[in-house]
């Protein structure tokens, strides 16, 4: 029992930066930063990975999470993945646009890879109710390279799209319901 109780609160440590910045129920306030709650884990696994070995580069990721084992990493995923998920913004959005950008989505399969509720799956991550400027700002950085992927799908599957077309994207996930 004490070895578990050490366990959580070594965790709960590690977690607290994580919250900090990401919402303490993983539901973030700050503008480019997204929430964490009921993050698919293996996707989040990868990230952390990502940012320990400075494979993406954002100056708070890469020095959070340097220390950090793969056990650690696979612990943090775990506890973010049963935090509440994201919720739309209070305005339904703009139908037209919803209903644009909704066809856009489905043309491009993004409702294939992340679902049809757009909660991702595996080593896909949920998008749906994220931050729009953070989806607007990660769907760019994908396209130009700025930031990588477990592989090379979102590069390539952006490559045709108009910057018009990522910011609709980015307000369809944002608003969805």
């Amino acid at each position: 029992m004490l070895h578990s109780l050490a366990v959580d609160a070594a965790l709960s440590q590690k977690l607290a930066p994580c919250l900090a910045c990401h919402g303490a129920e993983g539901q973030s306030q700050t503008e480019n930063v997204p929430s964490l709650g009921a993050q698919q884990p293996q996707y989040t696994v990868i990230q952390l990975f990502l940012f320990r070995e400075k494979m993406n580069i954002a100056d708070p990721m890469n020095d959070m999470a340097k220390g950090l084992s793969d056990d650690d990493l696979q612990a943090i995923a775990a506890a973010l993945a049963v935090l509440p998920a994201p919720q739309p913004p209070a305005d339904p959005g703009d139908s037209a646009r919803l209903d644009g950008a909704r066809a856009l989505a489905e043309q491009n399969h993004c409702n294939v890879c992340h679902r049809p509720d757009f909660s991702g799956q595996n080593n896909i991550p949920r998008v749906a109710d994220q931050r729009e400027e953070y989806l607007l700002k990660t769907l760019r950085d994908y396209k130009t390279g700025a930031r990588h992927g477990y592989d090379a799908t979102m590069a390539e599957v952006l490559q045709p799209l108009s910057d018009v077309q990522l910011v609709e994207l980015s307000y369809y996930l944002a608003h969805h319901r």
